[in-house]
């Protein structure tokens, strides 16, 4: 069970780990409902609604409406402030006359002012007249309405301010020790609707007006997080910043100044909007509450008149919200948005604009909405779409510096700090365990790469790295070194359990891997190293230690193990030395050509040289081939080495064709090392050499080995038909050694089969198993349409059976030694037969 819980903790750790978005997402939206607790992203959440607001057209007047507004200037024209009761008296008596629905009252009248008090008592006293008064905070603060008003001609003039000090709700009704109360602008709104049969209802939730449902705010309804929602709230939908409805100054009204359609079926508001500090308010439209767009209270009332009947009468919907639970959906789906962005677009300009895009694809969404007069929340979701990236973007700086992206692996730093990690740890607490590294390299990449091209192999290393995965033990680390090669970290009780491991990886691979439809066997090249109870080891040198092991077990054939020894150890050493010594060799031209002579067995005549590289070492003297030839093949010096061969072979062959009449039909023959064959340009290189040596493409001999050959067939035939081109001469070297296969041996167009010295040496003049291999070649090539060298003659027996056999060419040391320059110029200027002068002595 706790096996189980183990495996599946990890299989969700790498997930996470592969698809991080997910996390976070879920972190940032949890911060974020927690700073919406608090009430920290209201602020931002109803600036965007005031920025929506006004971004919104502007619809005008409302053609139901109409304002009395007492101005400024008709407070100076009244010869006492406020005005008295006649003058509002005959204001009410004059609007009457042209038949209004309703007037609304909008200024405080409770206690009498100047004379005609029974003129506006009587004047008060019709049905369609509203007046106002304040609850106030309590009964001392209370302002009543005009005495003898009954309850139904009675608004309150309440408006519940925002923090920040803008209006942006509209309080229509509460109830107070059971007694209904209705806001100014409600009472106006139901005497407009009440002859077209509109029926008003309440409820603990909503009102109803006919069939329009107001539902009543919530503390966190839209934007709002945290705000005081007592009562029967509404969110203001304003019609207009400053043009709500037409108006008129009191001066124009007792003038009659008028159009009577202004007046007529309509609503009348009566209030003052001269400066006044009690009875203006900030808007959304008071950017920063700049005193340009505020509003009197006559002014937000016909707003919230106009926002009522519009909604009963279906001109607009009422504002809606989401439910809490499809918000916290929302800032999740947004803030998972800009993680999966981020993640998945690597690259930063098409990051930049993506994030753009996505802001102004949410900024469109709730513009939409709010168009459709719905407030879903912006600011949070923003939050959590740029918060999401940018965590991505810092786990990737992360990610990218101790995980493989593309497997998704720990890469080298991670690996190596787990293993400094472990070798503390281990000290003193598992002494009867040591660690084990395994390092694997995947034979033959490189050609799977090349033939199915660097998606493919891509692919197949996330397959082979979770084929890996499954034959571990539990407690492992795995991780990604670099391109092929896999590291292994694991506590073993000693060398045969780490060695059972590999063992294990080497039985699941036998099972061949299926990736995007193709079937293949892979093998690895495995070194192994463990950790000593020496104090001062520390975690590269043991990581170190097993790639020695690794590359060991490359060079001795791929598909094994071998266990680190301190003999690789001085060799790696004794490698790095050479490196640097051969670079300056290359630089300072320390190196010289010695040439083999390859002599026709049929008429004992001289029929070339194969060149052969030397050193001279300014201190060492003479280096011997097998000391630096396979350091530079590992370094890569192999291919600026190897073009100077060339170069200076072709060159010495010209000067000895047009030296000696004898040397004109001689050829030179030279090794190419599977570096320089897998140069893309190796066909231009050659090309510009035979031109600048001025050598005759037939004069000149590329050997290649036989494994190196078939270790990708495909793109082996199309360089050698490239060079093939050039009118010269190849040779397969080394040839019954590798792995040839005869169905691709007579596509590959090479002129000469290389027999390799180590069956010519075993051979006898009777028949034996060597000598019958050496026969099979020699045949093989001859139907083939090549001729046949024979490397390595030694003796006359040996040089009596291939003659037999009718091989084409020998050379050895039955005929020469490689020799310098001036001793090979002096074979060529005797013009020797080895078979005449053997016989002669």
């Amino acid at each position: 069970m706790t096996a189980n819980f183990r495996r599946l903790s990890k299989r969700l750790c790498r997930r996470l780990q592969s698809q991080p978005y997910w996390l976070a997402s879920v972190i940032v939206t949890l911060l974020l409902l927690g700073l919406r607790q608090i009430g920290a992203v209201q602020s931002l959440e109803l600036l965007t609604y005031d920025y929506m607001l006004r971004l919104r057209p502007d619809k005008g007047p409302d053609p139901r409406l109409l304002i009395v507004e007492v101005t400024e200037q008709d407070v100076s024209r009244q010869s006492e402030w406020p005005m008295s009761d006649q003058t509002l008296a005959n204001l009410l008596n004059e609007l009457q006359s042209y038949s209004p629905k309703v007037i609304g009252l909008d200024i405080y009248r409770n206690i009498s002012h100047g004379d005609g008090q029974l003129a506006l008592r009587a004047a008060l006293d019709q049905p369609n007249i509203v007046a106002i008064t304040s609850l106030g905070i309590s009964a001392d603060d209370a302002i009543p309405p005009p005495p003898g008003m009954p309850n139904d001609q009675v608004g309150f003039n309440e408006f519940p301010i925002d923090n920040d000090g803008i209006l942006r709700r509209g309080l229509l009704y509460a109830q107070v020790e059971q007694k209904p109360l209705y806001s100014f602008a409600l009472q106006l709104a139901l005497k407009y609707l009440e002859p077209k049969g509109y029926k008003f209802a309440v409820d603990r939730e909503k009102l109803t007006i006919g069939e329009k449902t107001f539902s009543a705010l919530t503390p966190n309804s839209g934007g709002y997080e945290a705000v005081d929602a007592g009562g029967y709230q509404i969110l203001l939908n304003y019609r207009s910043a400053d043009r709500v409805a037409r108006t008129v100054t009191l001066t124009e009204m007792l003038a009659g100044e008028v159009d009577p359609d202004w007046i007529e079926d309509k609503i009348v508001l009566i209030g003052v909007t001269a400066p006044s500090k009690k009875d203006f308010f900030y808007t959304p439209y008071s950017s920063g509450q700049d005193d340009e767009h505020v509003m009197s209270g006559v002014i937000v009332h016909a707003q919230i008149v106009s926002q009522i009947l519009s909604s009963v009468l279906g001109e607009n919907s009422v504002f809606w919200y989401c439910a809490n639970s499809v918000e916290i959906g929302w800032i999740w789906l947004w803030s998972l948005a800009g993680g999966l962005l981020v993640w998945q677009m690597r690259r930063s300009v098409l990051l930049g604009v993506g994030l753009v895009a996505g802001l102004l694809a949410l900024t469109g969404c709730t513009l939409v909405a709010f168009s459709l007069t719905g407030w879903i929340p912006f600011a949070a979701p923003a939050i959590g779409f740029l918060l999401a990236g940018g965590g991505l973007i810092t786990y990737q700086v992360f990610y990218q510096s101790f995980y493989d992206s593309l497997t998704g692996l720990p890469n080298r730093t991670l690996f190596v700090q787990r293993l400094r990690r472990s070798l503390a740890n281990k000290k003193g607490t598992n002494a009867d365990l040591s660690l084990a590294v395994l390092t694997l390299d995947v034979d033959h990449f490189k050609a799977i790469n090349e033939r199915f091209g660097h998606h493919f192999g891509d692919r197949l290393l996330i397959h082979l790295a979770q084929r890996i995965r499954t034959v571990l033990p539990l407690q492992h680390s795995l991780a990604r070194l670099g391109d092929d090669e896999f590291a292994v970290l694991l506590p073993v009780a000693g060398a045969s359990q780490a060695a059972q491991v590999a063992e294990q990886l080497y039985s699941e691979f036998e099972s061949p891997s299926t990736v995007d439809k193709q079937t293949m066997t892979n093998s690895f090249s495995i070194g192994i190293a463990l950790s000593q109870d020496e104090s001062s080891e520390q975690a590269e040198m043991l990581l170190q230690d097993a790639l020695r092991a690794m590359t060991r077990s490359r060079v001795l054939g791929k598909d094994r193990y071998e266990i680190f020894d301190p003999e690789m150890r001085s060799q790696a050493v004794e490698r790095f030395e050479i490196e640097a010594q051969l670079r300056q060799a290359i630089e300072r031209r320390e190196f010289l050509l010695y040439y083999q002579p390859i002599v026709d067995l049929r008429t004992g005549y001289l029929a070339g040289f194969e060149a052969l590289v030397r050193w001279q070492h300014p201190q060492k003297g003479f280096v011997s081939p097998q000391a630096f030839i396979s350091t530079a093949e590992e370094t890569g010096l192999i291919i600026p080495m190897g073009r100077w061969i060339l170069e200076a072979a072709c060159q010495q062959m010209y000067h000895w064709q047009h030296q000696f009449a004898a040397a004109r039909d001689l050829m030179v023959s030279v090794n190419l090392s599977i570096k320089q064959f897998n140069q893309p340009n190796l066909t231009e290189e050659v090309a510009a050499i035979l031109a600048r040596t001025k050598l005759d493409g037939h004069s000149l001999k590329l050997e290649l080995t036989e494994s190196a050959a078939m270790e990708d067939v495909g793109d082996t035939i199309d360089q050698l038909a490239k060079l093939k081109a050039l009118n010269l001469k190849l040779s397969l070297d080394d040839f019954g050694t590798g792995y040839s296969s005869l169905s691709y041996l007579h596509q590959i167009q090479t002129d000469t089969l290389k027999v390799d010295q180590s069956f010519v040496g075993r051979m006898e003049a009777t028949a034996n198993e060597d000598g019958e291999i050496v026969k099979t070649i020699i045949s093989l090539g001859h139907q083939l349409g090549m001729d046949v060298i024979a490397e390595g003659i030694e003796t006359a027996a040996q040089l009596a059976v291939l003659q037999a056999l009718k091989c084409n060419y020998g050379q050895g040391y039955y005929f020469a030694k490689p020799l310098p320059e001036e001793e090979a110029t002096r074979l060529i200027e005797m013009n020797k037969n080895w078979l005449i002068d053997d016989r002669a002595a």
